[in-house]
């Protein structure tokens, strides 16, 4: 199967690419600000393996609240 053939839920993501998203995240939160690649998206395409759409997600993601609070950087 290839990535594009992910079997799907009823969210219509898969749990493959929900975990590459989470792992984004994490490294969002991780990595402050001014140490990531820049342009972002294309490095965490590149990185792992996220549409750019997925991309933001793990953006928005990476500063809600709860999360960002973990943060080194704030």
């Amino acid at each position: 199967m290839s990535a594009v053939d992910l079997p799907t839920g009823s969210t219509r993501l898969s749990h493959e690419h929900t975990a590459a998203i989470d792992e984004a995240v994490e490294f969002l939160i991780i990595v402050p600000p001014l140490e990531r690649p820049r342009p972002l998206v294309p490095a965490l395409r590149e990185m792992f393996g996220l549409s750019p759409f997925e991309c933001c997600e793990a953006i928005r993601e990476s500063h809600r609240p709860a999360i960002a609070g973990r943060s080194s950087d704030q």
